[in-house]
């Protein structure tokens, strides 16, 4: 298999379902990304965080840009091969001294795909690190059963139901800092999250989403975007691109995407293999 990946990377990737760092773009692009999303808040009337969850890769053209950056896919194509659809995209910013976190959680819980094989990238848009939050992860935690997620729709919670797992020992958790414009990259199935930041410096990044082409969706017919190779299965509806920052079709769609993904009746993988 092609990609940049060591076979070393790959073998501790498969072992632990995490790896990082790694480097993606400049750090003066990254300031840049910031720049633009800070640009947005006045047009949106809120943080645009806020709205740029699951498909935020439609609302403007850096952003798929970014996505498709060679460095990032280098890396995921020594994971999952080299037909590879980007599934969703998510923005995650903490301003200093910031209350809201990142609860333990599974990517895999609403994801809804088969096989699980999904591969999260996070990407720094400044510097993240244990001061002001990074992400953290709990090694191996892949390789066990899908995890019932508590569902607490906690406002300071950064994700879109709460989607809490209880009782993980924080002892065991692995933190991965990165430098603005590099990433690190973990297993959809891997148990992760992020702390409050307490310091005066933000903490921006935005997490990448991809899937090799030959996954299914479980819940019904869904949208990706193909960003290499050629998707010869046809599972994925293909996705709006955008043509400007905001492109209003792209925004509606995205909006429609984050209100199906935060629906209560929408259940977790957990519940649906009990059942």
């Amino acid at each position: 298999m092609a990609g940049s990946l060591t076979q070393a990377q790959v073998e501790h990737f498969r072992r632990e379902g995490y790896a990082f760092p790694f480097d993606a773009i400049p750090a003066a692009e990254a300031a840049s990304y910031v720049a633009k999303l800070d640009s947005y808040d006045a047009i949106l009337g809120e943080e645009a965080q806020k709205q740029l969850k699951i498909k935020a890769h439609v609302a403007a053209p850096w952003i798929v840009g970014l996505a498709r950056n060679k460095n990032i896919l280098d890396a995921v194509e020594s994971l999952i091969g080299p037909d590879i659809l980007l599934f969703g995209t998510s923005m995650f910013s903490k301003k200093a001294r910031d209350v809201r976190f990142v609860s333990w959680h599974q990517d895999a819980a609403y994801y809804g795909l088969d096989p699980q094989q999904e591969v999260t990238c996070w990407v720094g848009l400044t510097d993240a690190d244990t001061e002001n939050g990074c992400m953290r992860v709990i090694p191996g935690s892949h390789l066990g059963a899908d995890a019932v997620h508590d569902e607490t729709y906690d406002p300071q919670n950064m994700l879109g139901r709460g989607q809490t797992i209880r009782d993980i020992d924080d002892g065991k958790a692995v933190y991965m800092p990165v430098k603005a414009g590099q990433f690190s990259m973990h297993h959809e199935r891997t148990i992760h999250g992020s702390m409050p930041n307490p310091s005066d410096r933000r903490r921006v990044g935005i997490s990448f989403f991809y899937m090799p082409a030959h996954v299914r969706s479980t819940i019904g017919r869904r949208t990706a975007t193909l960003v290499r190779g050629a998707d010869k299965y046809g599972h994925w509806d293909p996705e709006p691109t955008p043509k400007t920052d905001l492109d209003p079709v792209c925004m509606e769609f995205l909006r429609q995407s984050w209100s199906r993904y935060r629906d209560p009746d929408m259940p977790q993988a957990a519940k649906l293999k009990a059942s």
